[in-house]
C-alpha cells in the first residue's frame, strides 16, 4: 500500500515525467530506465530516483558545443604572434584566476607597441598597465569564486554586498566589470570581466561598440573560445564594410586602419574630457600597422570590388551603388538600424516595401552615407561609454578612482597637441574633441 508521503510525490513524477518524455534530439539519448523493483513497495525505488537522480538530458542542449568543430584555420587571422616573454607573462597571469575563464585576450600598450610611452615594459617603472578581457559564463558565480580568491581586488563596498550585486552593476550595457590597478606577477594590471553571450552579441549587433570597438585593433587572445572566434570573424568583416561604406575609391592601408580604429572613440566621453590621450588612434596605427594588416588583409580582398595587392600600402574599392549596397545591406543590425532611421523622413529615398533592391541602391549611393553612418556610430558609442566611466567610480571605488584619474589626465595633456592631420580626420578618427 502506498503511503501518503509517496502519493503526494506522484504529481512531481507525472509532471517531470511528462517535461522530459518529448526532448527529441539528433545526438545519444538518455539511457533507458531501469526494470521495476522486487521489492514490496514497487514504486518506492522509481520514485525516488526520480527525485533524487533524474536522467541527464541529451548533450545538445549546451548548443555552443556545435561550435567545438571549427576548424583549426579558421580565423588565423586572430591569433597575432608577440614576444615569448610577453605570451608567457600574460598565460602567467591568466592561470591564477582560480575562477572558469571561457575566453581571455590582453590588448593596449602593454601588449603591442604604441607611440607615446617611453617604454612597452610593463615591468618597468614608467611601463603601462597590462589589460585584459575575461568572457565567463555565469557572472554571478565567477565573482564569488574570484573574490573569495582575490578580495583586494575589488573596493570595500562590493565586497560587503557581495558577488550578486557585482554581476547586476557588470550587467548595466555595456556589460563589463573592470577590477583596476590590480597587482600579479610583479606588474599592474586591469581586468575586465562579462559573459560571453554579452560579448557574442556586441560582436554580431554592435549593441554598445564597447568591446566590439575594442576587438577591432590587434589583441592577443590568451583562452579562445569557438564560438567568439566565429563571432569576432563577423565583427571584423563588419568593420571593414563600416570603413569601405566612408572611404573614396582609393586610400591608403593606413587611412582604412585608422578608420576601423576610430569607431570606438568617435561619441566616447572620454573624448571630449581630459581622461584620454586625443592622439591614441593615430599612436595605435602607427606602430601597428603589421597587426592591423594581418588582421583585415584576407577579410578585406575577399569581398567584392576590392582590391588590396599584398605588397602594396594602396586600396581600390568599387564604389558602383550596386557594390556599396552589397555591403550596406550586412551592416550590424544596431548601426543599420540607426542609419534607416535617419533616411526615413527623406522624399527622395524611395518606400523600402515597394521595391528593396532599389532602396538598398538608393541609399548606398547617397552622398551622405558617410555622414550619417559617422553619426549612428557616435550614438551607439556615446551612452555606453559615459555609463561605463560612472561604473568605474563603483568597481575602482574612491581612491583608485582618483589614482587612475589622474594619470589619464596626464595621458591626455600629452597628447591634446599630438594629433597629426591624418588621426585628426573625418569619420570614426576618435581624435576629435
Amino acid at each position: 500500500m502506498i503511503s501518503r508521503t509517496h502519493a503526494r510525490r506522484l504529481p512531481t513524477l507525472v509532471v517531470r515525467s511528462l517535461s522530459t518524455e518529448p526532448a527529441t534530439s539528433s545526438g545519444p539519448q538518455p539511457p533507458p530506465p531501469p526494470p521495476p523493483s522486487q521489492s514490496k513497495h514497487p514504486t518506492s525505488k522509481p520514485l525516488s530516483r526520480t527525485r533524487l537522480n533524474p536522467a541527464p538530458r541529451p548533450a545538445v542542449s549546451h548548443r555552443h558545443q556545435v561550435l567545438a568543430s571549427l576548424p583549426p584555420s579558421f580565423g588565423r587571422n586572430q591569433f597575432l604572434p608577440v614576444a615569448d616573454s610577453t605570451r608567457a607573462l600574460l598565460e602567467s597571469i591568466v592561470a591564477k584566476f582560480e575562477a572558469p575563464i571561457r575566453y581571455a585576450f590582453a590588448y593596449g600598450s602593454g601588449v603591442f607597441e604604441q607611440d607615446g610611452y617611453p617604454t612597452t615594459n610593463p615591468a618597468s617603472k614608467d611601463g603601462p598597465m597590462l589589460d585584459f578581457m575575461f568572457a565567463v559564463t555565469h557572472a554571478d558565480h565567477w565573482h564569488s569564486i574570484n573574490m573569495h580568491q582575490f578580495p583586494g581586488h575589488y573596493p570595500l563596498g562590493a565586497r560587503m554586498l557581495g558577488s550578486s550585486f557585482v554581476s547586476r552593476v557588470e550587467a548595466i550595457p555595456p556589460g563589463v566589470w573592470f577590477n583596476s590597478m590590480v597587482q600579479m606577477n610583479g606588474v599592474t594590471i586591469k581586468y575586465g570581466v562579462t559573459t560571453v553571450d554579452n560579448l557574442c552579441s556586441d560582436l554580431l549587433n554592435w549593441n554598445t561598440l564597447y568591446l566590439s570597438g575594442r576587438m577591432h585593433k590587434p589583441i592577443r587572445i590568451i583562452k579562445d573560445d569557438a564560438r567568439v572566434r566565429l563571432t569576432q570573424q563577423v565583427n571584423l568583416t563588419s568593420a571593414v564594410r563600416t570603413a569601405l561604406l566612408t572611404l573614396p575609391e582609393s586610400f591608403s592601408e593606413l587611412e582604412l586602419f585608422e578608420r576601423i580604429a576610430g569607431f570606438s572613440y568617435g561619441g566616447d566621453v572620454r573624448m571630449l574630457l581630459p581622461a584620454e590621450n586625443r592622439g591614441k588612434v593615430g599612436n595605435i596605427v602607427r606602430k601597428q600597422a603589421p597587426q592591423f594588416k594581418e588582421l583585415y588583409h584576407r577579410l578585406v580582398v575577399a569581398l567584392p570590388g576590392v582590391h588590396w595587392p599584398a605588397h602594396s600600402n594602396t586600396i581600390q574599392q568599387d564604389t558602383n551603388p550596386h557594390t556599396r549596397a552589397a555591403h550596406l545591406r550586412k551592416l550590424p543590425s544596431n548601426l543599420l538600424k540607426g542609419v534607416t532611421t535617419s533616411y526615413a523622413s527623406q522624399p527622395t529615398i524611395p518606400a523600402r516595401e515597394a521595391d528593396e533592391n532599389m532602396y538598398w541602391t538608393k541609399l548606398a549611393g547617397d552622398a551622405a552615407l558617410p555622414t550619417v553612418i559617422e553619426k549612428e556610430l557616435h550614438r551607439i558609442v556615446r551612452y555606453p561609454s559615459a555609463i561605463q566611466t560612472l561604473k568605474g567610480l563603483i568597481s575602482a571605488g574612491p581612491v583608485k578612482s582618483l589614482r587612475y584619474s589622474a594619470e589619464k589626465v596626464v595621458k591626455w595633456w600629452k597628447g591634446a597637441g599630438s594629433s597629426s592631420p591624418t588621426s585628426a580626420s573625418s569619420t570614426g578618427s576618435g581624435s576629435k574633441p
